[in-house]
């Protein structure tokens, strides 16, 4: 029997029989002083009802059988037993809350004394775990006391928080919760998920995504300069689901390339596969979240040194392994900008520039758009200025237009432009280094007021021309990802002002043309397209579609030679034979866009007669 329990007893016979005490019963109450004080009160009050309240207090009784071998150890001198009902004085409950701390902080000191002597460090240091370093991520505009332009902030990383101020925390939920369950629904016969996903900055994960399967890690190569170098590596069992993925590829079978998805949930190329079948098939939503299933496949995969949001970190594009990342990362920043996240879009155009100096993918080129979109005047200014030592990113079109735009904005802001150059001088700056950029907006935008014909009249802008393929690509690039900024009256105003002071200063002195021609020719003086590895496509805001039929038409399997069926028709280049189509009783506006396809062949000439080689096809199929 437990001390607590000892002791009820006994106060409950003392109860019963107040009028014939018994004093071997007051010499040998123990004040257990290791007790709280709720414990006194309910015990004396229990005592003076002369019966327990609750029975199953009786097994409270039992924790404290340690506490009160502990304190029988040391032998006490008989005390005076206290009447029932009395309450402890200030002076004992001070007395034993002193003694309490003493004891907590003794225990204490002599903890401290052993980790000292460990040579542990309790308090928080900088000396965390690796992986604590990787994720505490702090955004601030210097580093290593060095100005970094191109630290990420965290923050601004996912386009919900960015939603979220522009449309309010209830309509984002709302969304994300009808969004949960729209996703959980695809998944059929499937358990939901009991298991908590890794925190990622890059994407958040979905309730029905598998758990992650480690197929993919990283190593780091070496430290150069205080600058990181890592690269992806592969597990056995992703590498072979890499080569079935190359063969099913080599064989244009979708069905194959879905078999390597369904055996290993997180292959990236697999999965960046269908997210351009789905953005051509309609699917934006499906291909958005495939895109952010690639991301949280390659962040789980990060090195616990890799801290990438800081900008100390490099993954060279010549790696093939660090392929997959740079293509998702421009995925889902054309993915945030159709839903007018441009301030998360910035962010994640300043990681792909972080992670590769040479920009394989582009940013450097779309970087502008987002910081002007997203209201980054300022900082736009202070990148063309610090990114590069030789300051020469100026020279570029679209960030010689680009300033231009910036300052008229902080003019604006500040009603004052203080020692920089104006506006409207960086505006005349730029249309004397590339006059061809005026010829592209008025046609692209466009620009139907008749002001701009009397502008395009004139032969330093009619007749302007790149002088360089480098040049004219970058300018295609740049009209082609901005030119709806210039649909903007303001804007407008200000390219027709420093248009119309061009033209009065050739008047004045046509040699300026000459020197801002010797300019533009010696910084793009390469006569081979330097960036042609980079798509005008790949910077428009207009996604072709094609109906799911033809995608699944083209994705099949390449013609056998068994098809072929006379030698002399081996010179001539093989034709996928696409399924029968019918249209009767099909849309004509579809079946008009339909036939437009090069490989749409709907077996019928004019006289509504089959043609000899769709006749012996038929016949074939029906042998």
């Amino acid at each position: 029997m437990s001390g607590r329990l000892l002791r009820r007893v006994l106060k409950e016979r003392d109860e019963k029989t107040l009028a014939f005490p018994d004093p071997y019963t007051e010499a040998s109450t123990v004040d257990d002083e290791d007790e709280d004080e709720d414990g006194d009160e309910q015990s004396n009050s229990t005592a003076a009802t002369g019966r327990l309240t609750n029975p199953f207090d009786l097994l409270d009784g039992e924790e404290d059988d340690q506490l009160q071998d502990q304190s029988h150890d040391t032998v006490k001198e008989p005390t005076a037993r206290k009447p029932a009902g009395t309450v402890l004085s200030s002076n004992q409950k001070s007395k034993k809350k002193k003694k309490k701390s003493k004891q907590s902080s003794k225990a204490e000191e002599s903890i401290d004394s052993i980790l000292e002597e460990l040579s542990i460090n309790t308090k928080a240091s900088g000396n965390n775990s690796l992986r604590e370093n990787a994720n505490e991520v702090h955004y601030s505009g210097k580093k290593n006391g060095v100005p970094s332009i191109l630290v990420v902030d965290p923050k601004f990383l996912k386009a919900e928080n960015e939603l979220r101020k522009i449309f309010g925390s209830k309509v984002v939920n709302s969304f994300e919760n009808q969004r949960s369950v729209g996703s959980s629904r695809q998944v059929h016969g499937a358990r939901r998920a009991s298991y908590n996903f890794r925190k990622t900055f890059l994407a958040t994960p979905l309730g029905h995504w598998p758990r992650w399967d480690n197929s993919l890690t990283m190593e780091l190569l070496e430290t150069k300069d205080g600058v990181q170098y890592f690269r992806y590596v592969h597990s056995p069992s992703y590498k072979f689901a890499q080569e079935a993925f190359e063969m099913a590829k080599a064989a244009n079978d979708i069905n194959a390339i879905g078999a390597v998805l369904a055996h290993n949930a997180y292959h990236i190329d697999a999965l960046l596969t269908f997210a351009e079948l789905f953005k051509y098939s309609g699917e934006h939503q499906t291909s958005s979240e495939t895109i952010e299933k690639c991301l949280y496949a390659l962040e789980c995969a990060w090195h616990p040194l890799f801290t990438p949001l800081q900008g100390n970190c490099h993954l060279k594009y010549n790696h093939d392994t660090n392929k997959p990342l740079f293509l998702t990362l421009f995925s889902h920043m054309r993915n945030m900008d159709r839903r007018g996240c441009h301030r998360s879009a910035l962010e994640v155009c300043k990681l792909l520039l972080s992670l590769d100096s040479d920009d394989p993918k582009g940013a450097l080129f779309c970087i502008d758009y987002f910081s002007i979109r997203a209201q980054e005047y300022r900082w736009l200014e202070q990148f063309v200025e610090e990114y590069r030592c030789d300051n020469s990113l100026w020279l570029f079109p679209n960030f010689s237009y680009s300033l231009a735009v910036a300052r008229l904005h902080l003019e604006h802001e500040d009603d004052a432009s203080g020692d920089k150059a104006t506006s409207t001088d960086l505006m005349k700056q730029a249309l004397m280094l590339h006059p061809l950029v005026l010829q592209k907006l008025v046609a692209k935008a466009p620009m139907k007021e008749a002001v701009w014909t009397q502008i395009l009249k004139h032969p330093f802008f009619g007749s302007a021309e790149a002088g360089s393929p480098s040049l004219e690509h970058l300018i295609n690039i740049y009209v082609e990802r901005s030119y709806i900024l210039w649909r903007f009256p303001e804007l407008q105003k200000l390219l027709k002002d420093a248009a119309f002071q061009v033209i009065e200063s050739l008047k004045e002195n046509n040699s300026e043309a000459r020197d801002w021609d010797c300019v533009r020719k010696e910084a793009f003086s390469s006569e081979k397209n330097e960036y042609s590895h980079l798509m005008v496509s790949d910077f428009s805001d207009v996604i072709p579609t094609i109906p799911p039929e033809e995608i699944r038409d083209f994705m099949v399997g390449p013609p056998q030679l068994h098809e072929i069926q006379d030698a002399e028709r081996e010179a001539i280049p093989v034709r996928v034979r696409a399924a029968p189509r019918e249209i009767i009783g099909r849309n004509a506006a579809i079946v008009f866009l339909e036939s437009l396809l090069p490989w749409a062949d709907y077996g019928v000439d004019r006289n509504r007669e089959p043609h000899d080689h769709d006749q012996n096809d038929h016949g074939q199929d029906q042998q």
